[in-house]
């Protein structure tokens, strides 16, 4: 039995929840659509959404599905954050609009396009914040912005997620006289 998708959902105040074909919510912060598999069903009563399957053999869908309802919901009514840390000497960013400008020891500096939706605030050229209402756009722009620069496992310099564990190699000794 799937015990994320028995969960309901409450709606809070100011989210709209429009049933049909897809799952649509509307909240401050914008509107998301979440597809409705077949097999699965999503009652709205008494201010909360309770997804429901016709059979356990959608015991998969059943919880994803509403995992990504919830996501919707959270994301529509409060949004989601995303902080990044750049660690190394000379690496930087700036942020002018919705073009964000990365040096990050190239020849040359890398320009990421920040789609709708996903906001960039940088604090001290080395504390990215990145903020928006849809959970995987601002995780696949994060990701993509780590993996201008992963960290290196001998210097740990490159871009990370604050708060990321990294484990550190022990790089060579020095030359062995035979």
């Amino acid at each position: 039995m799937s015990r994320i998708g028995k969960k309901p959902i409450p709606l809070p105040s100011g989210v709209t929840a429009q049933v049909g074909e897809r799952l649509e919510v509307t909240g401050p912060k914008g509107k998301l659509s979440v597809p409705i598999p077949p097999g699965i069903t999503i009652e709205q009563t008494a201010g909360r959404l309770e997804v429901k399957r016709s059979s356990d053999d959608r015991a998969a869908l059943h919880g994803l599905t509403r995992a990504l309802a919830a996501n919707a919901v959270q994301g529509v009514s409060s949004g989601f954050v995303r902080e990044l840390d750049i660690v190394g000497i000379g690496y930087r960013a700036d942020v002018k609009g919705k073009v964000a400008t990365f040096t990050l020891g190239y020849s040359h500096p890398i320009e990421v396009l920040l789609p709708d939706g996903v906001d960039l605030r940088i604090d001290k050229q080395t504390h990215l914040v990145l903020s928006g209402y849809d959970r995987q756009a601002l995780g696949q722009v994060a990701a993509n912005i780590r993996a201008l620069r992963k960290p290196d496992p001998y210097k740990n310099k490159g871009v990370r997620y604050t708060g990321e564990a990294l484990r550190k190699k022990v790089g060579k000794t020095g030359a062995s006289a035979k």
